[in-house]
């Protein structure tokens, strides 16, 4: 018989992420049943994630009276660029006054944009699926692109709803007169179409959905398919399958990630894993522990958009549902963690347009939002004054033994502070029934933790400065009550305070009855 008098320790790192695919009795101690606005820290462990802050103080101007979300923000010489409805204007970051420099458009739809050099100078061409794609120099005047002239391409490139450049030509894909039509440009030269020389056209035969370049290849993705168009001009260009069995749900969703491309199909995330031997290109989902999220969101989002956060090896994909209140609206992190990709689940951020760029060798992340303002990520604690709910829950833990009842006596957490925090702890018991203990939550506050190690005695109360274990790695001593058959932790986060990374917990027990 086991010593009922015995405490047995129970250690576990929280690694894998959010799981919504597992019942709660197949899940790993350190996955999560519940994981909201916490990211997969490549460090170990699940941090609290930054907010964001406006990155231009000032509203963009709207077209209407009506509410238009900013469909286009990016930086481009030393300025913010962002559309909003029909208008496209640019501001400086922190400054108050948005200029206009494009008025002209009509019925502009969901904008694509390309920052390219072909003779010299920077330039960006934008594109919106309604007007003609627009063409800004450094001083941000305007030149319309048009096409079908005399001697040139047949189709015209009004109505592109994607732009990319690529080996010294620009592509226009989308258009309303042709969806399966890619239309290219001669080389060195966005705004000429001449057949003769080096412009051209090819069609595949499905509904294209977005571009997207990727070594040395640009990658057509479409509704049911995935094509590569590969060569270096007219006279080479030729475009082969990837898939004939698979598509892309929205191109705002492709991105370059880790190496590889993702990009958001029909049964959830998926990436397209390339070699230098031609032709071994390898297709994979990789969402399936979250895919219930995807499920949701494909028959009811209004759009979609995504950002890459490369220091931290985190893929956003964000989820915009009109009518719907910024609180409800969310999306989903995945940051691939070692050889594994973990999920995470956001909400209160309803980011409409996304770009990055790097700024003093960092890379800065900004969207737009249906709001009207240009926001700037991974700034500040709070999302632009609004306290970030953070939620994790661990799985039900039996202990490997769900017939013997535990009874708690401490649970040990082990978190890294980057300042003071505002959470609360708390243990649940069998499920969460109704009949099973409900302790009161156990504030899980920096300033409360008992000792620094090597400056006090082990175990000893103090409020002085610090946690047992130094200030990156604390460990908070909790008693707790209650007992039951299993075990379940949650840490609720307030969003006022620093992130800070949970990074494991140990629970201490005695053996009870056996049922």
């Amino acid at each position: 018989m086991p010593d009922a008098s015995q405490v047995t320790p129970v250690n576990f790192p929280l690694q894998g992420g959010l799981v919504l695919n597992k019942s709660t009795f197949a899940m790993q101690p350190g996955e999560a049943l519940e994981l909201q606005n916490f990211e997969p820290d490549i460090e170990g462990g699940y941090r609290r994630i930054n907010g964001f802050s406006k990155l231009v103080t000032n509203i963009v101007p709207q077209t209407s009276a009506s509410t238009e979300a900013v469909l286009l923000s990016i930086k481009f010489n030393d300025k913010i660029v962002a559309a909003r409805g029909e208008k496209i204007f640019t501001a400086t970051a922190g400054n108050n006054s948005w200029t206009a420099i494009d008025t002209g458009r009509t019925s502009a739809g969901v904008y694509d944009f390309e920052i390219f050099n072909f003779d010299g100078n920077d330039k960006f061409v934008v594109a919106d699926g309604n007007n003609a794609p627009t063409v800004f120099n450094t001083s941000f005047s305007a030149t319309d692109v048009s096409s079908a002239g005399s001697g040139e391409v047949s189709t015209a490139v009004t109505g592109a709803k994607f732009v990319k450049a690529f080996k010294d030509h620009m592509f226009y894909a989308g258009m309303s007169s042709n969806k399966q039509e890619i239309v290219f440009s001669i080389p060195f030269d966005e705004d000429s179409f001449a057949t003769g020389s080096g412009a051209g056209s090819i069609k595949v035969d499905d509904t294209i959905v977005g571009l997207k370049v990727f070594r040395e290849d640009l990658f057509v993705f479409c509704e049911n398919r995935i094509f590569k168009l590969s060569g270096t001009s007219s006279s080479n260009f030729a475009v082969t399958p990837v898939t004939r069995n698979i598509g892309c749900v929205n191109g705002q969703t492709i991105q370059e990630f880790a190496g590889d491309l993702i990009f958001l199909g029909p049964d959830g995330l998926r990436t397209i894993a390339g070699t230098a031997r031609i032709g071994d290109v390898e297709l994979g989902t990789i969402s399936s522990n979250v895919q219930s999220i995807f499920d949701t969101n494909l028959s009811d989002a209004g759009s979609f958009t995504s950002i890459v956060i490369p220091e931290k090896t985190q893929y956003r994909i964000f989820f915009t549902k009109s009518g719907v209140a910024e609180n409800a609206t969310g999306g989903v992190i995945c940051v691939l963690r070692g050889q594994q990709f973990e999920f995470a689940e956001l909400k209160g951020i309803r980011p409409t347009a996304t770009d990055t760029f790097v700024s003093s060798g960092n890379v800065i992340a900004i969207h737009g939002s249906g709001d009207g303002f240009v926001y700037r990520q991974e700034s500040g604690n709070d999302f632009d004054g609004t306290a970030i709910l953070g939620r994790y829950r661990s799985p039900d833990l039996t202990m490997n033994d769900p017939g013997i009842r535990k009874n708690m006596q401490r649970v040990i957490v082990n978190y890294a502070p980057e300042s003071s925090i505002d959470a609360d702890l708390f243990i649940r018991y069998d499920y969460e029934s109704r009949e099973s203990a409900r302790p009161a939550a156990y504030p899980l506050d920096s300033s409360d933790i008992a000792a620094i190690y090597g400056t006090a005695t082990y175990g000893s109360a103090s409020s002085a400065s610090g946690t047992y274990g130094g200030a990156s790695q604390p460990l908070v001593r909790q008693p707790v009550e209650g007992s039951g058959f299993a075990v379940a932790l949650r840490v609720n986060d307030g969003g006022t305070t620093a992130p800070y990374s949970l990074k494991g917990f140990q629970l201490e027990y005695q053996l009870g009855a056996r049922r």
